[in-house]
């Protein structure tokens, strides 16, 4: 994490309370709408990149700040506080995968190409790895990139692809030997411009309504081999050398999630009457808010620790795993326990509790089920 500008605590703070502001300007009053369209506007990727919050962590060679990695965290808690979970989603597989993937694997050229257009929300970024029969165990995956002179010739079915409907760019994994098991995979960088590719339909999801998540066909699309990204074959083992940033990314944004959903539920009972006074002064009320209080400020910890070491290029695999599988099952506890202190309101759809506690189900799945987590801390202890 070298050649990376260290900010001080003042100018983070400046910078998360003027990524708030924006928040509050150009989200907060149309989020319920794009909710309910089932997709946030392209716009809003030009108005991100216009003022700043994309990418923040790229080099300034390309367009970055060249920022530490604590802006790009800032903006991620800022989008889970603020109950925004489909669009931190988006942002999230933007700036702290797609563009990492670039940054880290790609060359010189690719990079060029690329990273600029991400900063400024020209173009958005997507990965596709699953597969409709292929999810978290990707050497199943069909998607198949023949070589044919100095191209590769892809064919096959991506799902549950976010950012489907407005990405430009795609970090796309494909089988190049498939004999090879998972020193077969390859990952390309494809232009979704290119002939053949198709986009299918915005999915229609439990949560995170106003993020588009889609399935992507690739009928003989040929991309060039200099689209290849960090190696021929050595796909698997990139994505797992990506994959601790990607987790932590997502334990990040449950914290923030679960922030922001303990100082609502603290807003509401305090003001709720019940019984000659507030459900706030009830023993039940004030001992909940306080064991999620104390759960989170310990996740946090956890978290503060595993950012520490990912900028100095230290966080493992399993810490990741470990990190990212607690603070996931947590949200989804908070959740459900701010929104039963809402009482019958809290069901209610124009309370945002009841939206952040359908878009929390999905954190215990993507990125690695925690059951994946699980499997992985415990091979870590016992071994397979």
């Amino acid at each position: 994490m070298s050649n990376v500008t260290e900010l001080s605590a003042a100018d983070r703070e400046l910078f998360r309370d003027n990524f708030r502001k924006f928040l509050l300007n150009e989200v907060e009053p149309h989020y319920a709408q794009w909710e309910k369209n089932e997709i946030f506007p392209r716009e809003l990727w030009n108005k991100l990149g216009e003022n700043g919050y994309l990418c923040v962590d790229v080099p300034e060679a390309y367009g970055g700040y060249g920022a530490d990695f604590s802006l790009s965290a800032i903006v991620v808690e800022e989008l889970g506080y603020a109950g925004y979970g489909a669009l931190m989603s988006s942002v999230s597989v933007h700036s702290d995968i797609v563009a990492p993937y670039i940054l880290h694997l790609g060359t010189e050229e690719q990079k060029q190409q690329w990273l600029p257009k991400m900063v400024s929300g020209e173009a958005v970024g997507a990965i596709a790895m699953t597969e409709p029969g292929a999810g978290s165990d990707l050497q199943a995956m069909r998607t198949s990139a023949v070589k044919q002179g100095s191209h590769y010739v892809i064919n096959g079915q991506k799902t549950f692809i976010t950012n489907g409907q407005h990405c430009d760019v795609i970090v796309l994994a494909a089988k190049t030997d498939p004999a090879a098991g998972a020193k077969g995979i390859t990952l390309f960088t494809v232009d979704c411009k290119t002939p053949g590719f198709q986009r299918g339909r915005n999915l229609e999801k439990m949560g995170l309504h106003s993020g588009d998540t889609s399935e992507l066909f690739f009928d003989t699309v040929s991309v060039p081999e200099s689209e290849i990204l960090g190696g021929l074959g050595k796909g698997f083992a990139n994505l797992m050398n990506e994959l601790p940033r990607e987790r932590l990314i997502l334990a990040i944004g449950a914290i923030g999630a679960c922030d922001g959903m303990l100082q609502w539920t603290i807003d509401y009972t305090t003001e709720r009457k019940v019984f000659n006074g507030t459900v706030a002064q009830l023993q039940n009320t004030r001992f909940k808010l306080a064991e999620m209080k104390t759960q989170i400020e310990v996740n946090r910890a956890y978290v503060e620790k595993c950012t520490a070491k990912y900028v100095r290029g230290e966080l493992s695999t399993v810490e990741a795993s470990t990190t990212k599988l607690s603070t996931t099952e947590l949200q989804g506890k908070v959740a459900d326990e701010c929104l039963q202190l809402f009482g019958g309101y809290g069901y209610m759809m124009e309370y945002k509790i009841a939206r952040a506690y359908i878009d929390a189900r999905i954190q215990r799945i993507y990125g690695g089920t925690s059951e994946i987590m699980k499997e992985i801390i415990a091979r870590s202890l016992v071994g397979r």
